[in-house]
């Protein structure tokens, strides 16, 4: 191989394809990674302002367990040996919902559904029955090793060493989760609560998303826990980025990928902005799939399998996001790390509708000065909402609709506003730019009523020698998910090139 030749090439250094990346070259493959920004990591990095360390996204982080096959950070991490240390959560969501439902999920399952019980007692066996079969869904999960589901000898020995989950996963493969209450649950309230509680990963309700997903995170709360990386999210792309290079893959950053370069029908490799091309005989992409399919390669060669998941499925909103730097005496006592915010159910769906907040300095208070705490808070927003904006125009919505945030918070956590010590806004324009996923989009979402995953497209690509990962792939949405996405295409690579 000449320098500019590798086994495989990494496009973008999100959760998904550093785990694809830590995969191939723990089995001994040569592998680059391009990444267009300065650090790794997408959405799952960080940045620091003024003594306060942000996570660009979410704090809620599943996957760090210990023990069953589903704790898959723990297993990318430990795949090329490198270790993070985590902080347990206790409390996954504390909700504050429409006509007083307060509800906290409590990492003890018997607490959580004696707490959920308790608001809907008529509705209690119900309770228990549908989160039961969430159970069944994860033991299922929780007892086979999770690769590619693109590969047949995997899924030959899979089925022959433990039948009786495979079947039960083939059961549920078609299934979508509102469905599934609906057998156990008839309080219209408590329905809406599966629908927040679906909402609140995979940002649509109950019938739009896949049993699988919801068997999966409706328990691994309960088994291997919520846990906070401690340092914060960014650092577990940093320890992938460590174990990448220790096992001598490559990782190039301020490297924005502009075309994936083809010969006849087959991706051969990738060209940079500064022109630079690189070789390799795989190459992944772990952009999105419209970015994948709109920008990376010329609109001729958009395969038809795309064009049709492209008709089922459509780009998430993005997110108005508020990095809030506050007083600690902000917070009182026994204040639960991750929170969700909605006064009106007809709006969950809405533009700045649900608001979304993590606290993680409650977990790891090194993230932020001595006696000051981070409350990121965010709410979907689709960026049609922000474009064709003069700069001063776009200002002013950024603080109008900020604004409009911080005073529901205020009526949470009051002495919010009076306590405010530094305040930063992104918008979905923010998003795309900094994450270069087309609109600013966080993944794709169900135009209407699911069929369970049946739907989402896997690795492999209708492309020669270009495979997808990430949100965009199965099964979705999520850092665990992703690092799923990635296990399955590191797993599917490592077959094709015989490592």
């Amino acid at each position: 191989m000449t320098t500019n030749e590798y086994d495989v090439i990494v496009i973008g250094s999100g959760i998904g394809g550093l785990v694809t990346a830590t995969q191939l070259v723990a089995k001994g493959a040569k592998v680059l990674v391009l990444e267009s920004y300065i650090i790794p990591g997408g959405s799952a990095g960080y940045f620091e302002r003024e003594g306060y360390r942000f996570d660009v996204g979410a704090s809620m982080i599943f996957g760090f367990g210990q023990k069953g096959t589903t704790n898959l950070l723990t297993r990318a991490l430990e795949a090329v040996n490198v270790e993070l240390e985590t902080i347990p959560d206790l409390v996954q969501i504390h909700y504050h919902l429409p006509y007083d439902l307060e509800v906290k999920v409590h990492r003890d399952y018997e607490k959580f559904l004696q707490e959920l019980s308790s608001h809907f007692p008529h509705e209690r066996e119900g309770i228990r029955k549908f989160y039961d079969e969430c159970w069944r869904v994860f033991n299922c999960l929780n007892s086979i090793p999770l690769l590619s589901l693109e590969e047949p000898r995997y899924l030959t020995r899979v089925f022959c060493q433990n039948p009786g989950a495979c079947l039960g996963l083939v059961k549920y493969l078609p299934l979508n989760t509102g469905d599934v209450a609906r057998q156990y649950i008839r309080d219209p309230q408590l329905l809406k609560f599966i629908d927040m509680e679906c909402y609140c990963w995979s940002v649509v309700p109950a019938q739009r998303t896949p049993m699988i997903n919801a068997g999966m995170v409706f328990s691994d709360r309960h088994y291997g826990g919520i846990n906070y990386p401690k340092g914060g999210v960014g650092q577990i792309a940093q320890k992938l980025v460590q174990g990448l290079e220790n096992y001598d893959g490559e990782i190039k950053y301020q490297a924005r990928v502009t075309n994936i370069l083809t010969k006849g029908k087959k991706a051969i490799g990738v060209r940079i902005a500064t022109g630079e091309e690189f070789y390799a005989k795989r190459i992944v992409s772990n952009c999105t799939r419209w970015d994948t399919f709109s920008s990376l390669l010329p609109p001729e060669m958009i395969p038809p399998q795309e064009k049709r998941w492209q008709q089922r499925y459509q780009k998430s909103p993005s997110f108005l996001s508020l990095h809030l730097g506050v007083k600690a005496e902000v917070l009182p006592p026994g204040t639960e790390c991750h929170h969700i915010l909605l006064e009106d159910w007809d709006k969950m769906e809405a533009s700045c509708g649900t608001v979304f907040v993590s606290i993680p300095t409650l977990l790891d208070p090194d993230l932020a000065p001595t006696g000051y705490h981070i409350i990121h808070s965010f709410t979907p927003s689709w960026i049609d909402e922000w474009q064709n904006l003069s700069p001063k125009a776009y200002e002013q919505k950024k603080e109008a609709t900020a604004n409009a945030v911080i005073d529901r918070l205020e009526k949470i956590f009051p002495g919010l506003i009076a306590g405010l010590d530094y305040q930063e806004v992104g918008t979905p324009r923010t998003h795309r730019r900094f994450l270069r996923r087309q609109d600013g989009t966080y993944g794709p979402i169900p135009r209407g009523k699911t069929y369970g995953l049946l739907g989402m497209p896997f690795n492999k690509t209708a492309i020669p020698g270009l495979y997808c990962v990430g949100d965009s792939t199965f099964p979705g949405q999520g850092l665990n998910a992703v690092a799923f996405s990635g296990m399955s295409c590191g797993h599917r690579i490592a077959v094709d090139l015989n490592l």
